[in-house]
């Protein structure tokens, strides 16, 4: 109730587009702990039911060679990628460009996020032969800067920290100068767990709040706002460079993702990049609002005025976008 009588009124930019807000009801019961299959179908052509997708969100289709070389690497080594399964818009401009998101731990995830493509269940049984596939593949394709992230795997005691360490190790072991980002979850806050990451030092460690704290209940159901911070936090504290990511167009206000910013700032965060939420499927939370770019823009300057970093902030700005920069 609180949600729904919360003041709309706020001060837009220039272009911003203002769509009428419609109060839900929570996507997940609350306390519902059990897993179930999100379906992954084929979106319909208008994916959203706030309205057609302005303009500045065409992006390229995947097309030509250096796409085809990348996906036969992928499928080869019986390997997914984030692009894949979770719909990157991005994936063309990545893909033909030669570099991909490795997503290791599988390709079902034991959390339901609302916003989420990738399916969520019952996951198969750790793999423990993946990290020196995905070492292989980085260096088929020539990667120079190597991203791997994963799906939530609460159903292991570390998460599957222990994959991703050793998927670091056997990256550098084949690919020696080729710098590594891993975009890590949370590990339900177990610090140990943590720490098997950590110190494998990572060129970047990466982890997204993906919203705002109030949405969270709706967006990350299984998630919490301070343990995501305190992941970000420790990882600093371990001398680390750090990023994070959140998506806006769910229903935040420009003051909430303004107070993102101050807590990322308290944290000492490096990086964060914020894009343009887009519905995967309608069984995912619809887009509220369509952002335009000025605001974008707008979020980037304060945001670096502020004291982070690099803000790396557009409408298809996702966290693996342009990731070499980040560095």
């Amino acid at each position: 109730m609180a949600e729904q009588q919360r003041s709309t009124t706020r001060r837009f930019l220039p272009g911003e587009i203002e769509l009428q807000r419609v109060p839900k009801e929570p996507l997940f019961p609350e306390g519902d702990g059990g897993f179930f299959e999100l379906p992954v179908i084929d979106p319909p052509p208008v994916a959203n039911e706030r309205g057609r997708r302005p303009a500045w969100l065409r992006a390229k289709l995947p097309y030509g060679p250096t796409y085809r070389r990348v996906l036969d690497i992928v499928e080869t080594h019986r390997l997914h990628t984030v692009c894949q399964s979770a719909r990157c818009p991005n994936m063309g401009e990545c893909w033909t460009a030669g570099t991909a998101t490795f997503m290791i731990l599988g390709n079902v995830c034991t959390r339901s996020c609302g916003f989420c493509a990738v399916k969520t269940g019952r996951p198969d049984p750790i793999d423990p032969d993946e990290p020196r596939r995905v070492a292989e593949a980085v260096r088929l394709m020539g990667v120079r800067h190597a991203v791997v992230t994963s799906v939530d795997r609460d159903d292991q005691k570390d998460g599957g920290a222990a994959i991703f360490a050793e998927t670091i190790r056997q990256i550098r072991a084949l690919n020696p100068g080729v710098t590594i980002e891993v975009l890590i979850p949370d590990f339900q806050g177990n610090w140990d767990a943590l720490q098997l990451v950590l110190d494998e030092r990572p060129e970047i460690l990466s982890h997204n709040l993906e919203t705002v704290p109030r949405l969270y209940r709706r967006v990350r159901p299984q998630a919490r706002y301070e343990r995501s911070l305190e992941v970000l936090w420790r990882a600093k504290q371990a001398g680390l460079r750090t990023k994070t990511g959140i998506m806006v167009g769910l229903g935040e206000t420009q003051e909430e993702v303004l107070a993102v910013m101050d807590d990322c700032v308290r944290i000492q965060l490096d990086v964060m990049t914020i894009g343009q939420y887009l519905q995967p499927t309608r069984m995912h939370l619809p887009v509220e609002e369509f952002v335009h770019p000025n605001v974008f823009r707008w979020y980037k300057e304060v945001g670096e005025a502020k004291g982070i970093g690099h803000v790396e902030s557009g409408p298809l700005v996702r966290s693996s976008y342009h990731a070499e920069r980040h560095l």
